[in-house]
């Protein structure tokens, strides 16, 4: 693996498929699903899901924006996991 320079990958699916790749070695963490819906109720989809070393769900966003809409997309996911 290498770094790679910032603003290198074109779109938000690029990252993604790349941190999907190699989330063993990046976080540790055992990839299972991307764009996993969160069903009915929700009616959304979460980026990338993966488990830790101790089986609990780790949920990875990307976002190339910097608004507020990404921090509110951030509390709702907490709230559903928690």
């Amino acid at each position: 693996m290498e770094e790679i320079p910032a603003g290198s990958a074109d779109c938000e699916r690029d990252l993604q498929d790349l941190v999907e790749v190699h989330m063993e070695e990046l976080l540790g963490v055992r990839f299972l699903a991307t764009d996993y819906s969160t069903g009915p109720r929700y009616r959304g989809r979460i980026d990338s899901l993966g488990l830790d070393e101790n089986g609990a769900p780790v949920i990875v966003e990307y976002k190339r924006a910097r608004d507020a809409n990404v921090i509110s997309q951030g509390f709702v996911l907490l709230v559903l996991a928690g």
